[in-house]
């Protein structure tokens, strides 16, 4: 008979987590707010600077392909 307070070994479950980081408010806050001004100041500099349009331009072109492509990776990765 095993002496008292001694219970038998049960293994552990790791913990979950409750949620993805990803998915955190205020990591959503702070990224929409980056975007946000990195967008700002890329219109201002087109403004001041209409000659820098057309780089811009395709440089924004360049960075929405792979953007994009960096997407569909991590939704098969997750799915």
């Amino acid at each position: 008979m095993p002496a008292t307070g001694q219970h038998p070994r049960q293994p552990q479950q790791p913990q979950q987590p409750q949620h993805s980081p990803g998915t955190d408010p205020v990591v959503l806050l702070l990224l929409g707010i980056v975007v946000a001004l990195v967008l700002g100041a890329t219109f201002y500099l087109c403004v001041v600077r209409p000659s820098l349009t057309g780089p811009i331009g395709t440089v924004g072109a360049a960075a929405s392909a792979l953007t994009a492509a960096f997407g569909v990776a991590l939704a098969l990765r997750r799915g």
